[in-house]
Order: structure tokens, then sequence, then C-alpha cells
């Protein structure tokens, strides 16, 4: 079995970047690389930059690893280590990854969903530490999540467990990709809050700071309402309604210690995690509502770095029972 003391190189690929590091069963990262992913090149080029950004991350951190941990959005088939056809990477059919990257690197390897390995690495070395049961939802470009019960990262019966974006929060509501109308994903993933505010700026915003604007962000639409714009204040209090709700119905079904709230539009702060708080205190059922907290994630923008290796590890111990040739 692998040295509980041997490193591990982590890929963690992304609609619009790429990050490798290496990372120590503290949770150290050395030798972090980020790179825009140009996944407009296709999976061969892309991913023939991903492995030279890992071999760059191998060199800068002069350690040798034992495994190497991959994280990608679904549909992927994480037992296989094939990555299906990912949302966010059209063209990406059928990339058996761990096949690749093995022989890349020569180390055994895992394919994890990036979400599902953002939870683990939360519960490990982030504001999970100390709990057992937690629940963990990205609030980015779309909404995902994971979650670890009773110590346990779930993956559900094919591995594709924790779509928290397409928990149904409005019926008949705004058309998702996934074909149903009302996800949660239409309402509180940075695109969705872009979009919403956008179409209300051509309907009726005038008087909103935001129609100086030649192209709305989520950030725009949270900074905007924080000065007091009426409109985009609108938008925001819709979103954190109706993800304080997804999480409401989560917490009674789960029971959780703790929601960790991570991604790209958590940036906002307590702006966004007051009201959540607010909604979750109100409408979950108790003794739940007294039990569960809503935190911030505490890794930030390298979460899925750390979550891939924390699954590379787990398969150290369960999956790869002899000692991996390193390099």
């Amino acid at each position: 079995m692998a040295a509980a003391s041997a490193p591990v190189l982590a890929l963690d690929i992304g609609g619009t970047k790429l990050a490798v590091g290496v990372v120590h069963p503290d949770g150290r990262i050395e030798g972090l690389i980020v790179e825009p992913t140009r996944k407009q090149e296709g999976p061969d080029a892309v991913l023939s930059r991903l492995f030279d950004m890992g071999h760059r991350a191998i060199a800068a951190s002069g350690a040798s690893v034992a495994a190497v941990g991959v994280a990608c959005g679904g549909p992927l088939d994480a037992q296989s280590g094939i990555l299906l056809s990912p949302l966010h990477l059209p063209g990406w059919v059928d990339i058996r990854m761990t096949d690749l990257a093995e022989r890349a690197f020569g180390v055994p390897a895992v394919l994890e969903n990036d979400a599902t390995a953002a939870a683990l690495g939360e519960y490990r070395y982030g504001a999970g530490r100390g709990t057992r049961t937690m629940l963990y939802l990205t609030v980015s470009t779309g909404v995902g999540g994971g979650a670890v019960i009773n110590g346990a990262l779930h993956r559900g019966a094919a591995g594709n467990g924790g779509e928290y974006g397409h928990i149904l929060v409005r019926s008949g509501g705004r058309e998702c990709l996934c074909g149903r109308r009302g996800c949660l994903e239409m309402y509180a993933s940075g695109t969705s809050i872009a979009a919403r505010a956008a179409e209300a700026v051509a309907e009726r915003g005038e008087g909103s700071e935001l129609a100086a604007l030649p192209e709305i962000r989520a950030e725009h639409v949270s900074a905007a309402a924080q000065r007091g714009d009426a409109l985009a204040r609108e938008v925001w209090v819709e979103t954190t309604d109706l993800l304080g709700s997804a999480i409401t119905d989560l917490v009674n079904i789960v029971e959780p210690d703790l929601v960790v709230l991570g991604g790209g539009v958590t940036r906002s702060g307590a702006f966004l995690l007051d009201p959540v708080r607010a909604v979750v205190a109100r409408d979950a059922m108790p003794p739940a509502a007294a039990a569960a907290r809503v935190q911030l994630a505490a890794l930030g923008d390298e979460v899925c770095v750390v979550g891939a290796a924390a699954v590379a590890f787990d398969a150290l111990t369960t999956r790869f029972p002899k000692e991996p040739t390193r390099v």
C-alpha cells in the first residue's frame, strides 16, 4: 500500500479553466497551475495541455506522486473512469479519462464528479471538518453538489448523485437544459442571475444602474442590489429565497450537521448567506432547523483540486492495494 505521506496529483477539468496541483495528505497544495480550458480546441488538445500542466506541477513540487485524482463535471462513469458527455465540455463523449491519465503519469488514476469531489474536500480539509453529515452545494456557472453522510461520501447508484441544481423550486418556471422547467439552477446559478437581470433590464430597466452595462454578470447584480438598485434587488431576493427553499428541502430530508455553500456566486458573502440562512431557519422542520448550520466553503477556488486529491487518497486504500510505480 502507498505510504501515508505520499502526495497525489490532482487535475480539475472545468469548462472555463484547468487547475492542477500536487496535494499532500494534510491538504496542502504545491505546484498549483491554473490555465484557461479553451474547450473549443477539443478533448485531444485540452488533455494534452492538462497532462503537460500535471508534469510541470510535479516538477515544481519536487515530489513523487502515488496516484492521480481527476475531477470533472458529469455525466460520467466514475467506476470505469469514463467521461460520458460532460455538459460543460461539448463534444467530449466517452473519454477514457483514467486510462489516459495512467498512461500519462504511470500511476493509478481515479475519476470523480467535480462537485462530489469538492464535497469530500470540504468535509476533510475545509468547513466540514469535525462533522459527520455534511451537504455541499456549489453555486457557480451551474448548481451542483455532494454529500458526506455518516462519514461516507454519497455517490448514488450510478455515481452521479448530488444534482441539487435540478431540485424543482418553481413549477412551470424557466426552462432548464435538463428539459424540466423551474429547476434551482435556473434561478440561483450565476448564469441565471445574469440572464434574469438582463431580461428585466430589457423589459423595464431604464432606472437601473445595470442598464448602462454592456454585459451583465452575477457580481454586477449583487453589487447593484447592495447599493439599493431596486431591479437588481428584486432579482437577488428571488435568488436567495429559492436557494434557501431548496436547501430547506435538503435539510428536511437529510438532517445534516452542516450545509456548505461554495462557488463563484458565494463571493457575495453575507449578502447571500444571511438571507439563505433566514429562509432555512424559518422553514425547516424542527429539530432539523435547530441542528443544521449553513456556512460558506473554506477552500475557495482550489476546492476541486483538493477534492480530487481526497478521492485519490481514498482510492489508494480501497481500490489500489498495491504499491504503485511513482513518477
